[in-house]
């Protein structure tokens, strides 16, 4: 078992930015992806990035050179830099971790099984 618990939402302005994070607890070691991943109010579920043991990492197009996944192993917390926020970036986002999948395989399935978190709310206005 995996516990994730997400923190760090909250409402900014377009152009600005936000840092989510997730603490990782549990059977962490087996998880080979993390990541995170969003879903809009109305719409469908989105890979946004993930990252592997190695440090591998992909991202969503729509997020490309705006957000940085980056994980702290020592204290066991994924973060997510997000740059450039636009009022389509708006959603509930998730971390999330699986067992077994590449990050490029992760980001697709990500919120469908393994594990996620309750959630943080990112507002951005125009």
């Amino acid at each position: 078992q995996v516990q994730l618990v997400e923190s760090g939402g909250g409402s900014v302005q377009a152009g600005g930015s936000l840092r989510l994070s997730c603490a990782l607890s549990g059977r962490t070691d087996r998880m080979d992806s993390m990541g995170w991943f969003r879903q809009a109010s109305g719409k469908e579920r989105e890979g946004v990035t993930a990252i592997d043991h190695d440090g591998r990492t992909t991202y969503a197009d729509s997020v490309k050179g705006r957000f940085t996944v980056s994980k702290d192993n020592a204290k066991n917390i994924l973060y997510l830099q997000m740059n450039s926020l636009k009022p389509e970036d708006t959603a509930m986002y998730y971390c999330a971790a699986e067992r077994g999948l590449t990050a490029t395989q992760a980001l697709h399935v990500f919120g469908s099984h393994g594990y996620w978190g309750q959630g943080t709310q990112v507002t951005v206005s125009s």
